[in-house]
């Protein structure tokens, strides 16, 4: 079993939609895929068309004190796929987590140890460099970087590079699978020359520039608007067949 975060430490530059494509995706293509959204604002949650209230969360896997629940337990199977949702309470993580010192950082991998039958577990993360990111990391067995070709985009970067590399002290096989362009238009000048510093921040990061880059269309919001998943609202649509271009290049296919 692979697990994969989808992280960035900035807000607004695709974390979710790459997320729930890449599971969606996955899955569509016979990988059983679990995705976890980590994310106190629950937009893969809502993606799904999950519950978050009444009902066992990411909140009762790792922040629960008196009788932690497994990510099993805790799954729920939508007709977008199978999810542990995100939860209001995970706004707790930051305090919680401190408090127990080094065992506040393994508490997502220690559950993760205990699931069995996924292919890969994919996670949606906080935009912030917090507790719960840093519990995802050291869980984590990669990570893919989403980024859009304009300068909010890249700011942080150097930030996010130095809490992986503070990671790796206790994850040290943790790499970043590679830097993906969202968002993206060649007919800019920005787009173009995005691109060169986006393979100067590979380097920094002892990574790649994925080759495929992802283009935005409208389909991608109206998705957002009726709760669906790409491949279900709009299969074939701009954004998702470059998604699958980008499942297929990280699968190596």
């Amino acid at each position: 079993m692979k697990v994969i975060a989808i992280a960035n430490q900035k807000g607004g530059i695709g974390k979710t939609t790459t997320a729930t494509c890449m599971a969606s995706i996955l899955n569509a293509r016979e990988h059983k895929t679990l995705l976890i959204d980590a994310d106190v604002q629950r937009n893969s949650t809502d993606t799904y068309r999950a519950e978050y209230e009444g009902v066992p969360t990411l909140y009762d896997v790792i922040l629960e004190d008196d009788k932690p629940l497994s990510l099993k337990d805790a799954k729920q199977e939508t007709e977008m796929g199978e999810i542990v949702a995100a939860d209001p309470l995970l706004a707790e993580g930051e305090s919680k987590l401190s408090s127990k010192g080094i065992k506040g950082y393994m508490t997502l991998r220690n559950a993760l140890k205990d699931l069995d039958g996924y292919e890969y577990v994919i996670i949606d993360t906080p935009p912030a460099v917090n507790m719960i990111l840093r519990n995802i990391l050291t869980a984590a067995d990669e990570i893919v970087i989403p980024i859009t070709p304009d300068r909010y985009g890249f700011q942080g970067m150097s930030d996010f590079s130095e809490t992986i590399n503070d990671i790796k002290a206790l994850n040290p096989d943790l790499k970043v699978a590679g830097i993906l362009l969202v968002k993206y238009d060649k007919k800019t000048v920005l787009g173009r020359e995005s691109q060169d510093a986006l393979e100067d921040l590979s380097k920094q990061l002892d990574t790649k520039l994925f080759d495929t880059k992802i283009r935005e269309c409208i389909k991608t919001r109206e998705a957002q608007a009726v709760r669906s998943t790409l491949i279900k609202y709009a299969k074939g649509c701009t954004t998702e067949r470059d998604y699958e271009d980008f499942v297929e290049e990280y699968l190596g296919i």
